[in-house]
């Protein structure tokens, strides 16, 4: 009888494989690391000094650092806190970029080595078995960068201590350790807003470092990963972009840059400091790392362009001091692209080849070497940015409110709208704006791979993706979004496609089905997008939300939570609310329409009675709900739209009823399409069921007929002998 091998179990010689095998990447032929390796991890090491002496020559550029005239904190403060700040970059790119090697990149040891699908869209697990061919990852560099990810969260929490305590002394001009310092700093972060952020974020990093001290598997990492970059949103929201006249667009394109920096900036010092460990994952980690470097790379010069546009005001703003510092940042990020470029033309693909001949330890110094320049040059980029945020950019920041309402939404007042206007004005949102592109590139790449070796994928469903992404950028960055934060009516226009319109397209897109069929799978135990897609379906909390009860539930219920408490005002004055408002509406309607007419891999849907018991449900909410709005006189979110005194006059109680109307009416339509949608499946599922039961007959004469009749005939034979 055959042994069972697990990967936590096995024995071979070939899977005990370490990176001290003289055979391995980065390894020299006596089992010594390679000197490009251990330039590398020197390079990672020294980028730290090269970082605050850009940092520090930055500010003095600048003039950031001079004393003040009134309420100095002293050179202590002003010196020190671009100090504490680059140590708080650095920190939180080496944290972040160890999470999500551990989550995306790098296999750990006795791994499964396969997960696939089989015709019930189930994951399964392939467990390996043992060669020298294949021997299973040892997972060194993967505890490594678990290890730098603890240690660098707890170094980020300390850093993110002492860059408040200063933080509060540059701002109030108190020298530390002043008279009464301790009860003023306790008043800044309970009371004041930056204050609070900022306390609000040392919290946030400091469950980040409790949760990456914790990480054993890649499903921690993941989460502990999320409340990473969720730690990113404090600083995003202080600084310069908390007082920007483009505040949200501010805001969010600060948050994108610092993930895209954290993601390229971090991945790369660990892929160096874990030179020595990587062992024959290297030439796989790297090629990810690569893949993942390129969306980060695009993200930080999206992102950093619309910052420093938003800083400088024009062209005419690079002849300034602040402007020269965004011009070597420029600079320094075009070499850096360039050296990814060569990577991928040169470097890599000889890194695969050494791998292959088995002759890594002169192939790979080449690549080494850049990659330690590479880090290096990202440690200057760091220290300039920090350099920037200290600085005192030539467009004012603070907004010049001269109106009621630009005093509550913080934006100028659009025009009056019109029809044409609906599709005119915008108001950039560059979060949501670059997911929808993003969505729309993967996909059709997705679509072409398929092409590409001679498999078809339904045009209809590609039409019907890129159709709901190019509303979705529409209702959150046209004519919907420049008047819902102003008009209820409005705001109810972009809540409604968001939540029933918008799904439809995107759950008729088939997104699940066409990634499984387009991703390749691993073999080394690692997740890749695949392993993390099918994860993710399968999983508990996946399985929960897209019960097709809970899905109506969540989906009705919401809406009377969100716009019957404080949440509603929440999501109109705040950035951070509105942005979770989008994500959870267009979640919630895409659960519940998936349910209903969903062909992905995912819930189990119930029959199609239920279907359209579970729509009708929903459409008598909408019904009921947007009846009470039309007959409501009192104003939801009252000491907002009463106080905001448009110019040209807008009664705000019958705009309220005017967005109940919509309410019902989008509602409707909608619905409508949702039940024909049900009608016609549930039509076609029959025909199935009928061809399936003609050609069981064909094949076995009809049996089952034969036997019914046989039956009949034995019942009336019964009851003529009685």
């Amino acid at each position: 009888m055959a042994r069972t091998t697990y990967p936590d179990r096995v024995t071979s010689q070939a899977a005990r494989a370490t990176p001290s095998s003289p055979d391995l990447p980065g390894r020299t032929g006596d089992g010594e690391p390679s000197r490009g390796a251990a330039l590398a991890v020197r390079a990672a090491i020294a980028a730290v000094p090269v970082a605050v002496v850009a940092g520090l020559l930055g500010i003095a550029f600048s003039g950031a650092a001079l004393p003040e005239v009134i309420a100095d904190p002293g050179a202590l403060v002003r010196w020190g806190l671009p100090v504490v700040t680059t140590v708080v970059q650095l920190t939180t790119a080496l944290t972040i970029g160890a999470l999500v090697m551990c989550a995306v990149v790098l296999p750990r040891a006795g791994g499964p080595r396969e997960t696939h699908t089989t015709n019930d869209s189930r994951p399964h697990t392939v467990f390996p078995r043992t060669s020298r061919r294949t021997p299973t990852p040892d997972g060194a560099a993967w505890r490594r960068a678990q290890a730098l990810a603890a240690g660098a969260a707890v170094a980020w929490t300390l850093a993110a201590v002492v860059q408040l305590v200063f933080t509060y002394a540059n701002t109030a001009g108190r020298p530390l350790g002043g008279e009464n310092f301790g009860e003023e700093l306790g008043y800044y972060v309970t009371q004041i807003e930056a204050g609070r952020s900022g306390l609000v974020g040392v919290v946030m990093v400091g469950v980040t470092a409790v949760l990456a001290v914790g990480v054993g598997g890649y499903t921690s990492a993941a989460w502990t990963g999320v409340a990473a970059l969720a730690a990113l949103a404090p600083t995003a929201l202080t600084g310069h972009a908390a007082g920007a006249a483009s505040h949200d667009l501010a805001v969010s394109s600060l948050w994108l840059h610092l993930v895209g920096v954290t993601l390229w900036a971090g991945g790369l010092a660990v892929l160096c400091l874990t030179a020595n460990r990587t062992g024959r994952d290297l030439p796989d980690a790297v090629a990810r790392y690569s893949a993942l470097a390129i969306w980060a790379y695009a993200l930080v010069a999206i992102s950093g362009v619309v910052n420093a546009w938003i800083r400088i005001g024009g062209l005419d703003g690079l002849a300034t001091r602040y402007g020269v510092l965004v011009l070597v940042k420029a600079a320094l990020l075009v070499v850096l692209g360039a050296a990814g470029w060569w990577h991928r033309r040169s470097t890599i693909p000889a890194l695969r080849a050494s791998a292959a001949a088995g002759t890594s330890a002169l192939r790979t110094a080449a690549f080494w070497r850049l990659a330690a320049g590479e880090v290096v040059v990202m440690g200057a980029v760091m220290g300039v940015a920090v350099a920037l945020g200290s600085s005192a950019p030539p467009v004012p920041q603070t907004p010049s409110a001269v109106s009621p309402a630009e005093l509550i939404t913080g934006r100028p007042v659009p025009p009056e709208p019109t029809a044409l206007r609906w599709f005119t004005e915008f108001s950039p949102d560059v979060l949501f704006g670059l997911l929808a592109l993003a969505g729309i590139g993967v996909y059709l790449g997705w679509v072409w791979r398929l092409r590409h070796r001679g498999d078809a994928w339904s045009w209809p469903r590609t039409v019907s993706w890129l159709a709901g992404l190019v509303l979705f950028a529409w209702v959150t960055n046209g004519g919907a979004a420049v008047y819902g934060h102003i008009l209820f009516s409005a705001h109810m226009v972009q809540h409604m496609m968001l939540v029933m319109v918008v799904p439809i397209f995107l759950v008729l897109g088939a997104p699940v089905t066409l990634a499984l069929r387009a991703l390749p799978s691993r073999s080394d135990g690692s997740r890749g997008p695949r392993e993390w897609l099918l994860a993710l379906v399968s999983s508990r909390v996946a399985a929960f939300f897209s019960n097709p009860i809970i899905a109506a539930v969540n989906f009705a219920g919401s809406m009377i939570v969100f716009y019957f408490t404080g949440l509603f005002e929440l999501a109109l004055t705040s950035h951070v609310g509105h942005v979770a408002m989008v994500v959870h509406f267009s979640l919630a309607g895409y659960l519940f329409v998936n349910a209903l007419i969903g062909i992905d891999p995912g819930p189990k849907r119930p029959a199609y009675p239920f279907r359209l018991l579970l729509l009708f449900a929903t459409m008598a909410f909408h019904a009921f709900f947007g009846l009470a709005l039309t007959t409501m006189t009192a104003l939801i979110a009252a000491d907002y739209f009463g106080g905001l005194g448009l110019p040209w006059g807008v009664d705000a109680i019958a705009d309220q009823q005017q967005g109940g109307a919509i309410t019902w009416g989008i509602g409707e339509i909608p619905s409508l399409v949702l039940a024909i949608a049900i009608a016609i499946a549930w039509s076609r599922d029959d025909e199935r069921l009928a061809r399936r039961t003609d050609r069981a007959a064909d094949r076995d004469g009809d049996a089952q007929l034969a036997e019914y009749n046989a039956m009949l005939a034995r019942l009336a034979e019964d009851d003529r002998k009685e």
